[in-house]
């Protein structure tokens, strides 16, 4: 029987599109592996951090130190929450690779100056700096992912950007954290750059052209400012998801200085939080596809639990190792459905909507630093930050059912509002 060559042609150009669609995805998520890297990695090396750039202070008290060392994760995490809005607002009009590309040359050059400049003072503006693209750059990402992925798949896209972050905690940070233990903690740095690099030739080299969003404005994407329900999920993710960093920033010397075991488990734990990272951040992108308030609501009660275990049981290795790992798993369910909320409430003001994620989480990840690290100063142990923890889960809860309140109120009133159970409009490409 003869061959249609005709057929034959369409069927090779399906298999092209589906062959480039699947590495433009994949260089996404390299990207969200980069990123996961340079803002984890600072949690199993503070010590190391803490002993060459405050010896002085390191030599009086090390818990002290390494609390005060922790500045750079609240710095980081602050420079996300500066960059996100911004830079998603002043370049909506900028076309999504092109975008992406000028990001990871900022992740280059910041990365790289935290490796080289030499008083922690600079380093402190060095990871400031570095965080700036860190909320644009998975903002635009997602948006990418999910125009690459198709409609009603938006959750799914977030998730496969976000795996390149989980992914990023059970094989990047370990072995980024190992380097930095045994060649110091710039080489670490310098290896992290490394990796931006390589993910800026992937994005160039697969990313199919993506022009910027229809209409978009600044003036289009700051009117996400204006709704409530924006602010609503914004401080879902900076309050309920500071408890996740209120622990996972000390981590590493809750092994060490609070159970009393050797800095070579730190890698060992850190596997295991990536792990539950992984798995939380698939059923997370599944779920909020389905229902975003469920996946939140089950995100939030299995998250108490961990935090719960872990204050119980932080004097255990095992403890440490088993709600870690839960840890993980469920602030990681949480994160894709606090995005995809983000992204329906905020209307047409999707660019900054999905950037602002970004800077919610990162307000907890300063929040859950700082107040973890000020109760370690206190003389509290490395159990407390737990406690810490679950406050901050509980608010977050809190805000969920109030987020859903304001919107049951809403369609009363006959206001139009997102829909829970699936996508109510596409990503524009």
């Amino acid at each position: 029987m003869s061959r249609n060559p005709l057929s034959d042609e369409w069927s090779r150009r399906a298999l092209l599109s589906a062959r480039r669609r699947r590495l433009a995805l994949i260089s996404l998520a390299l990207g969200g592996f980069a990123i996961g890297t340079t803002e984890f990695v600072a949690m199993g090396l503070l010590p190391n951090i803490a002993r060459d750039l405050l010896p002085a202070a390191y030599s009086q008290s090390a818990d002290g130190a390494t609390a005060h060392a922790g500045m750079l994760i609240s710095a980081y995490a602050l420079g996300v929450v500066v960059g996100a809005p911004t830079i998603a607002a002043t370049t909506s009009r900028v076309p999504r690779k092109k975008l992406l590309l000028i990001l990871l040359a900022a992740f280059v050059v910041g990365t790289l100056a935290s490796a080289i400049l030499p008083s922690f003072g600079l380093v402190l503006l060095a990871r400031f700096a570095a965080g700036l693209p860190h909320g644009a750059y998975f903002g635009v990402a997602s948006i990418a992912a999910g125009s690459l992925m198709g409609p009603g798949n938006r959750g799914k896209g977030v998730a496969f950007v976000f795996a390149g972050l989980t992914i990023a905690n059970i094989v990047g940070v370990p072995l980024i954290t190992f380097l930095g233990q045994v060649a110091g903690w710039r080489v670490a740095y310098v290896a992290v750059a490394a990796l931006f690099a390589l993910t800026f030739l992937a994005v160039g080299l697969a990313l199919p052209h993506q022009a910027a969003a229809e209409g978009a404005s600044i003036k289009r994407e700051l009117q996400a400012f204006t709704k409530p329900q924006v602010w609503l999920v914004m401080g879902i993710g900076a309050i309920g998801f500071g408890g996740f960093f209120a622990v996972y920033s000390y981590v590493a010397t809750a092994v060490t200085q609070g159970a009393g075991y050797s800095e070579s488990l730190v890698p060992f734990v850190l596997v295991g939080v990536g792990i539950g990272m992984t798995i939380g951040n698939l059923l997370g992108g599944w779920g909020a596809d389905k229902s975003i308030r469920r996946t939140l609501m089950f995100g939030f009660a299995g998250l108490l639990l961990a935090l719960a275990g872990y204050g119980l049981t932080a004097h255990l290795i095992v403890g440490i190792f088993f709600f870690a790992f839960l840890l993980g798993l469920t602030s990681s369910m949480i994160s894709p459905a606090i995005q995809t909320r983000l992204m329906e409430v905020a209307g047409d003001s999707t660019v900054i909507a999905a950037a602002l994620n970004h800077s919610a989480f990162n307000l907890g990840n300063s929040l859950g630093a700082y107040l973890g690290g000020a109760v370690i100063a206190a003389g509290l142990g490395f159990a407390a930050p737990a406690w810490v923890g679950v406050i901050l889960a509980v608010f977050g809860v809190i805000l969920t059912f109030v987020s859903y309140a304001v919107q049951r109120r809403q369609a009363a009133r006959g206001e139009p509002v997102p829909s829970d159970t699936r996508e109510i409009r596409t990503i524009p490409a």
